[in-house]
């Protein structure tokens, strides 16, 4: 499995590309921006797009969509909560019949020889969701290095999203994250060292 990072957008968004190296089928993940630094890279790697994954629906996630799209045709995955939002912040609108597949808990999508399973993880957003794939988690804005996503956004709920960093908190083994924003990190490192999952572990752990 080849992970390339492209960072996006006004908001330095990582837009990752993930193939399978045996069939250079790929999923693009995020695709806030820049699209033609997506395309390009693409292209000049010579990968078959398969599908194009949302973490979330906010639009420093989403803006390159449409280009993505109509350049690859590749299936678009998404939570339905987070296409419906009307707040500023939450704009994701999808007009593409037929190619919009909703994605729910345990949901595998294969791309080439990978496999990627939905975890839903809200908090940030209503639908926010972590791809797990092999050894990696792509978090989204839900988990950070040394953090997590704000919660002050429409639909955003700290008490849900403590929830969710439970959640990959009590994932067994460790993990490289991928998350939306900022450096890559490690399941086993945010564990140790993150406030905010430390917090769900110790102190939501104890009021359930």
């Amino acid at each position: 499995m080849l992970i390339k990072t492209i960072v996006v957008g006004n908001l330095d968004t990582n837009c990752y590309i993930v193939t399978d190296e045996q069939t250079l089928k790929s999923a693009v993940i995020d695709p806030g921006g820049d699209s033609n630094a997506i395309l390009d890279y693409i292209e000049d790697n010579r990968l078959t797009v398969e599908a194009i994954l949302f973490t979330h629906g906010h639009y420093d996630h989403t803006m390159a969509l449409g280009e993505v799209y109509r350049a690859t045709r590749a299936a678009v995955y998404v939570d339905r909560k987070d296409t419906y939002s009307t707040g500023e912040a939450n704009p994701m609108k999808l007009a593409i019949t037929g190619d919009v597949n909703y994605v729910a808990e345990g949901q595998t999508i294969p791309v080439g020889g990978l496999t990627f399973t939905v975890l839903e993880t809200p908090g940030h957003s209503p639908g926010s969701v972590t791809y797990r794939c092999e050894d990696a988690l792509f978090t989204g804005d839900t988990l950070f290095r040394d953090s997590c996503g704000r919660t002050d956004l429409p639909g955003g709920d700290m008490e849900t999203l403590m929830g969710s960093l439970l959640k990959l908190y009590d994932l067994p083994g460790d993990y490289e994250v991928y998350p939306g924003h900022m450096d890559s990190s490690t399941l086993a490192r945010e564990r140790a060292f993150n406030y905010y999952m430390r917090y769900a572990n110790e102190q939501v752990r104890g009021q359930g």
